[in-house]
């Protein structure tokens, strides 16, 4: 059987070819499933809110769960109790966030963190249960919390750094310093006087 050769500009075609056909399919596939990560990324963030007052969704039920216990606005969320608070900042590695819930005392009712590239033991330990439990009771009445090696415990504003992942804690401390900020203007607001207002007649009303 006569062995065929061919030319390098057919062999530079053909592999063009080959090279478009697969990024169009690639291309076909990222479209397609564009929607459906969008999907998941929002329940993913619903979960994070919800959770941060002690709701745990799943994805299945996050939307339903998110629509009874969550209103949004002005870039911020209000439960039936206080307010949510979204942090977004730059550890080590990249970017991280979370959401701080307090109540209308502007005490830590709930925390949860996550980070997109820290190191797994060190920075990347704020996303766990572990670390955003230190939140729980602290303050951001007067001033913002921060991270310290060592911290007081009965320090409300002191919350121990993360050993070996000082960059990622400078980078939390540096998120709830913005949040405090952002704290400050909401207090002051019609929508955070409506939400303490409706809070304590729900209270007075079950009292009754």
């Amino acid at each position: 059987m006569a062995k065929k050769n061919f030319s390098n500009t057919y062999i530079f075609i053909y592999s063009a070819v080959l090279v478009v056909v697969a990024a169009l399919i690639l291309t076909v596939v990222s479209v397609s499933l564009k929607p459906l990560q969008e999907k998941n990324q929002r329940a993913e963030t619903k979960q994070m809110i919800l959770k941060t007052i002690g709701i745990e969704a799943t994805r299945d039920n996050a939307d339903q769960l998110y629509a009874q216990h969550i209103t949004e606005a002005d870039g911020h969320y209000t439960f039936d109790g206080g307010i949510i608070l979204p942090l977004k900042g730059t550890g080590l590695w990249g970017p991280i966030w979370g959401y701080l819930a307090l109540d209308h005392t502007g005490t830590v009712v709930g925390a949860v963190f996550d980070h997109k590239g820290e190191t797994p033991g060190l920075g990347g330990e704020i996303a766990t249960d572990k670390f955003a439990s230190r939140f729980i009771g602290k303050k951001m009445d007067t001033q913002a919390i921060h991270l310290k090696k060592n911290a007081d415990r009965g320090n409300p504003y002191e919350v121990d750094a993360i050993s070996g992942g000082t960059m990622t804690s400078n980078g939390v401390t540096a998120m709830l310093a913005k949040a405090y900020e952002d704290y400050c203007k909401l207090s002051s607001s019609p929508i955070m006087h409506r939400t303490t207002s409706d809070t304590s007649n729900t209270r007075e009303e079950a009292t009754e």
